[in-house]
């Protein structure tokens, strides 16, 4: 099949688009065709607004929301929507949910909440001119952005400080504007954006004017501003304790249980290849919050990891340890979420998930996300240092094998109750599957 470049795709209609989508990539064109359109809503509206949401839609692509009930949380219960495709995560955040939740629960507390954004320049001129001008202008870049910032300082918010940074020992000519913002219940990406271009634009003409430059020093070039999605300062602590002999669970003896737990998170701070999945675990819970309340999961995600490398080698986002006969399991993490703007008041899931949480501030939220990340990796390590991962992930996975196996609702129930004392592999799976229709 001969593929050629398609011209003017985005004035296409979309039914003109799954057309030469399916006719041009596709063996079977009529059963791409009813795959994508058995997607679609049939209420028309919520249709249209999710062709809205992103360019060139053809379809919806579904994801499971599930939730997770039974978290205590500042002596506050919840039940956490989570938006996952992978088994055992919703299962295993219940289970750690009720697992701490007759051992006082979750604490938490917001460590900061500031945000980053960066005007990135040029200038190859006298530093001390530069630093100068920059002091000079200052008060004016805050005047310009007033118009853009007066809803949000009513609230409290705007921007909080503007810093020019010397970055020439690292790249020739490179400065930078380093401005910090709040931005209150919204994630506040373009109030951020909005604000930076203006400091730009009036950072690059006022200094034609300024009468300390020479001509070319006068020639400030902008190469690019925008936010930033490494926020250290916008933080969340979350933590569990309990006595060490309250955790005697899975057959092992508590005092070995918590021995094993604090060196396997041990081991996830000083070896990066296992610190990464250790991480993946916290984030599969957070990613699955985040997803849920219409937040942006790839912001957070490269935020996340790089607070993990901020000390130049990369490490675990938890710590556990005993402090007099006590158990204790932390994380402190950066979380830049919102809870206006965005999806937040379009998507009707994100709305009824907020609605779940009792319409959390941003505050709130970051504090509950931060919570599904520690329970998450709690239920992980737990699985490690006892049963091992395997036994309860694959369990959970059992369905997709039938379900891929094409198995009727009576098998699966039969296969549900065989391997309920059986390690579930998919070779084992496939094997008794054809087994079982065979004698049929």
């Amino acid at each position: 099949m001969t593929k050629r470049a398609v011209e003017g795709f985005s004035k296409l209609s979309k039914k003109q688009k799954i057309d030469w989508l399916a006719k041009t990539y596709f063996a079977e064109p009529d059963k791409a065709i009813a795959l994508f359109t058995k997607y679609w809503n049939d209420d028309k509206k919520l249709q249209q607004l999710h062709d809205e949401f992103i360019e060139n839609t053809i379809t919806n692509y579904y994801l499971p929301l599930g939730i997770a009930p039974n978290f205590l949380i500042n002596d506050r219960l919840y039940t956490i929507p989570m938006a996952i495709e992978e088994s055992s995560v919703v299962a295993a955040a219940g289970k750690a949910a009720k697992f701490w939740l007759g051992k006082g629960g979750f604490h938490t507390s917001v460590v900061g909440t500031e945000k980053v954004g960066q005007v990135h320049f040029i200038y190859e001129g006298d530093p001390k001119t530069l630093a100068a001008y920059f002091e000079s202008v200052k008060p004016q870049l805050y005047k310009d952005t007033e118009e853009i910032t007066a809803n949000m300082t009513k609230r409290g918010g705007g921007i909080s400080s503007i810093e020019l940074r010397d970055m020439t020992d690292k790249l020739p000519g490179y400065y930078q504007l380093h401005c910090t913002f709040e931005t209150l219940d919204a994630m506040g990406a373009n109030f951020i954006n909005s604000c930076l271009e203006q400091c730009a634009s009036s950072f690059e003409s006022y200094a034609q004017q300024y009468p300390a430059f020479t001509e070319s020093e006068k020639n400030i070039r902008v190469v690019i501003s925008i936010l930033s999605n490494y926020v250290p300062n916008c933080r969340v602590k979350a933590s569990v304790s309990c006595a060490v002999e309250e955790l005697n669970e899975d057959g092992m003896p508590a005092e070995e249980f918590v021995e094993k737990f604090i060196r396997a998170t041990d081991i996830a701070r000083i070896e990066p290849y296992r610190a990464v999945t250790h991480n993946k675990g916290i984030m599969n819970g957070i990613d699955a919050v985040v997803l849920a309340t219409g937040n942006d999961f790839r912001a957070v995600e490269a935020g996340v990891h790089a607070y993990a490398a901020k000390d130049g080698r990369y490490t675990s986002l938890t710590k556990a340890w005993v402090n007099e006969g006590v158990f204790n399991f932390e994380i402190e993490i950066p979380l830049a979420l919102g809870t206006v703007g965005g999806l937040t008041k379009l998507h009707p899931l994100v709305k009824l998930s907020l609605e779940m949480l009792g319409h959390p501030s941003a505050e709130e939220l970051m504090q509950i996300t931060a919570v599904a990340g520690l329970a998450q990796n709690f239920a992980a390590i737990r699985s490690l240092i006892t049963t091992g991962i395997q036994q309860g992930h694959m369990k959970m996975h059992l369905l997709n094998i039938l379900n891929q196996l094409r198995a009727t609702e009576a098998e699966k129930a039969y296969f549900v109750e065989y391997f309920k004392d059986k390690t579930v592999t998919h070779r084992s799976v496939i094997e008794t599957f054809q087994q079982l229709r065979e004698k049929a």
